[in-house]
């Protein structure tokens, strides 16, 4: 039996990145930037109003402290205008939030500083030298590095791309995966099942799964375990993707046919690997690309468990993530747990924490059967079991990691 750790070392030694493509910065987010994005203008691209007010020369209103000072208001600047102005000394322009200051001017008096008049403003108070304006480069210089790569791309990368005018990035991009589902029994969730028959869950909650963990996905949703046919579907599918998982594929007679139609494609190693549940597993690389296929249990609980250990981190690592894990914390237990002896197990939970001391604390769900599929859309967390221990005591200390947050 081999260990969670050297099958996942396995695993995310076979990531491979996609070459990098340029995409649209509205595309863009949640992806590592692949080149560095150097400004080619400053940001602000010229000297401008950080509120709406009075642009004045800061020497003409340096005694307003004192005793209010009044200057002609000679004209108006709206945000956006391409109109040059010049102010005189003495002089003050109407200024809107974003506009372009006058030439001369180097402040900017607030209107709540002012009486508000239009033709001629009473200061009540000074202002310093480049007091509430934002100067020429003060964000960004030009040559400057916007976005460096290997940097995540969040709305506030977003927002900076475009500040600095690029409506293009170079990035890294989603892994394609593939998710399959193999079973004489299953049917599609549109039609009825008969005797003997039930819903295809596991194309359905894997591919969600990947989405999650950033792939761009393909469901192919329900396949025939055919030898022929079925080589035709996963050759096809490793000429578009990055990685395919196939659920339902180990175990039994379907086991047996999946690794025969696959033979030819590459070797398949179909082990048993000491965790719980979804011990039975297989992956391999397959075709002339060796892309990294997964053949995980028909159970839809072990599958995506096993899909959560193993898949998620392959397709975190071939996003070029630094760190391809969840979080994981350490919570006290507040109801007792058994795992299987030899196996690290991977038993739901709900995670919480102490409002007074912050400290966390885990309650296990539905520990007593891989079947129970509603305990996991319960659950926040995974607890994580070594395999030497086999029952763990209300209020001792367990590992768990995090899932998915839900709204």
């Amino acid at each position: 039996m081999r260990s969670v750790d050297e099958q996942l070392a396995r695993v995310v030694a076979a990531a491979v990145r996609p070459a990098p493509v340029r995409v649209a910065i509205s595309e863009s987010q949640g992806l590592l930037c692949a080149e560095e994005v150097v400004a080619e203008r400053a940001l602000p691209g010229f000297d401008q109003a950080a509120v709406d007010g009075y642009a004045v020369r800061s020497v003409d209103v340096q005694a307003a402290n004192e005793e209010p000072v009044t200057l002609p208001v000679v004209g108006e600047i709206p945000a956006g205008s391409r109109q040059p102005r010049r102010l005189q000394p003495g002089q003050a322009v109407r200024v809107a939030t974003g506009a372009p200051l006058p030439t001369l001017a180097d402040a900017v008096v607030p209107i709540g500083y002012t009486d508000g008049h239009p033709a001629k403003v009473t200061v009540r108070c000074s202002v310093p030298s480049a007091a509430f304006v934002r100067r020429t480069g003060e964000d960004v210089q030009t040559g400057d590095v916007a976005v460096r790569r290997g940097a995540s791309i969040g709305a506030a990368q977003v927002g900076l791309l475009a500040a600095v005018g690029r409506n293009k990035v170079l990035v890294h991009p989603r892994p394609r995966v593939s998710v399959i589902s193999i079973g004489e029994e299953l049917v599609d969730v549109d039609r009825t099942p008969g005797q003997g028959q039930v819903y295809d869950v596991n194309s359905y909650s894997l591919a969600a799964a990947a989405r999650d963990a950033g792939a761009e996905v393909s469901r192919v949703g329900i396949q025939t375990s055919d030898p022929r046919r079925l080589r035709e579907v996963v050759e096809g599918r490793l000429l578009l993707s990055e990685i395919v998982v196939v659920a339902g594929g180990v175990g039994g007679v379907i086991g047996d046919e999946v690794r025969a139609a696959l033979a030819d494609l590459g070797d398949v190693d179909v082990t048993r690997v000491a965790m719980h549940p979804g011990s039975v597993q297989g992956f391999g690389r397959l075709g002339p690309d060796a892309v990294p296929t997964f053949l995980l249990p028909a159970n839809p609980m072990s599958a995506l468990v096993v899909f959560e250990v193993l898949v998620r981190p392959l397709i975190r690592a071939a996003l070029g993530k630094r760190n391809p894990y969840r979080r994981a914390v350490s919570a006290r237990l507040l109801s007792p747990l058994t795992s299987t002896k030899g196996r690290r197990g991977y038993l739901r939970g709900q995670l919480l924490r102490d409002a007074d001391n912050g400290e966390y604390l885990v309650q296990p769900l539905g520990t007593s059967g891989s079947h129970l599929l509603a305990s996991l859309a319960e659950a926040n967390c995974l607890i994580m079991v070594d395999e030497d221990v086999t029952d763990v005591a209300v209020g001792e200390e367990v590992m768990v990691s995090f899932l998915a947050q839900r709204g």
